[in-house]
């Protein structure tokens, strides 16, 4: 998911027709009592060390055997929940392959994606793992929208690649194809992404006094469901999520994409820029799913091949 500091993200360059095919893929707390639990723990601790990677996590997560990980878990297909409850997407898939690689589970917690990077600051995540797009901004602390010098910024492992899109009801796309065409009409967007930093940016060129009216909401869902009743004139999300809306909404009767997606960029992994260590692990334990072919599963899983990276890049994002 592409916040201002945060992509779903301020700038990158066309989400690549890469994850065109996602649209069609579809779709501890441990109670007991003395010598049970001892073992549990006993349990867990030979699991973790007999992991390959186990060793390069710093002691307090390795000994804890979980990575609390921040994300907006209401962007299928990155990240969602299913029918039962279940949160399931690519990025959850890939941390479970990479937790094998570290010995640790990664706990995915629920928050709007515009906080995600607070949280790490305030430590109340160890990383944030949200289709959140790698951009010098992010990594140098500095308000896409303002220019201005708002944190410390955050280092990222970068592990997949897309770019954003376009959507409106479907038959009334009113001639919308760029982004230029929405001056004078409503788009819908999630806060802090990089479709709202794109519609604010876009406005600031429209002339005769059509500017672009932007409906900022808290996740995606929502500005789907503003689209859907017809309350704004067309929506903006990463390429994977818009595809999948489209396929998936209504039976795919809702929606239609509108011309190329545009800033095509690397999806990060997040991670406070004192967490040296725990950013080189994942860098590691990515690397190795990638050769050892987890990865490519994946993403094949999810219909989204286009977008692979052949290595994990730390700031690769411009």
């Amino acid at each position: 998911m592409t916040a201002s500091s945060t992509r779903r993200t301020t700038a990158a360059q066309s989400r690549i027709a890469a994850v065109g095919a996602i649209a069609v893929a579809g779709a501890l707390v441990l109670t007991g009592c003395g010598d049970q639990t001892k073992k549990d723990s006993n349990s867990s601790s030979s699991s973790t060390a007999s992991a390959p990677l186990a060793s390069k996590l710093p002691a307090s997560i390795r000994d804890a055997g979980v990575i609390k990980v921040g994300s907006d878990i209401a962007y299928a297909p990155v990240e969602f929940k299913d029918s039962s409850g279940k949160t399931v997407g690519i990025d959850p898939d890939l941390a479970d392959a990479m937790g094998k690689q570290l010995g640790v589970k990664f706990e995915f917690q629920n928050g709007t994606f515009d906080t995600l990077i607070t949280g790490l600051r305030s430590k109340r995540y160890d990383m944030a793992m949200s289709a959140m797009t790698d951009t010098a901004d992010r990594q140098n602390g500095v308000d896409a929208d303002t220019g201005k010098k708002v944190g410390e910024g955050v280092d990222f492992v970068d592990y997949f690649t897309a770019g954003v899109s376009i959507y409106t009801p479907k038959g009334k796309t009113q001639n919308i194809k760029t982004w230029a065409d929405l001056c004078g009409k409503k788009i819908a967007v999630q806060r802090g992404t990089v479709s709202e930093d794109l519609a604010k940016s876009e406005s600031k060129k429209c002339t005769g006094g059509k500017k672009i009216a932007i409906e900022s909401y808290d996740n995606d869902q929502q500005a789907q469901t503003r689209v859907r009743a017809g309350g704004a004139d067309a929506g903006s999300s990463d390429f994977p999520v818009a595809a999948y809306a489209v396929k998936t909404s209504g039976g795919g009767k809702d929606f239609e994409l509108v011309g190329e997606q545009v800033e095509a960029a690397p999806y990060g992994i997040a991670v406070a820029k004192s967490s040296t260590q725990l950013r080189d692990a994942l860098q590691a334990a990515l690397d190795a799913i990638i050769k050892n072919g987890e990865y490519d599963k994946v993403i094949a899983k999810w219909g989204v091949e286009a977008g692979a990276v052949k290595t994990a890049a730390v700031n690769g994002g411009k």
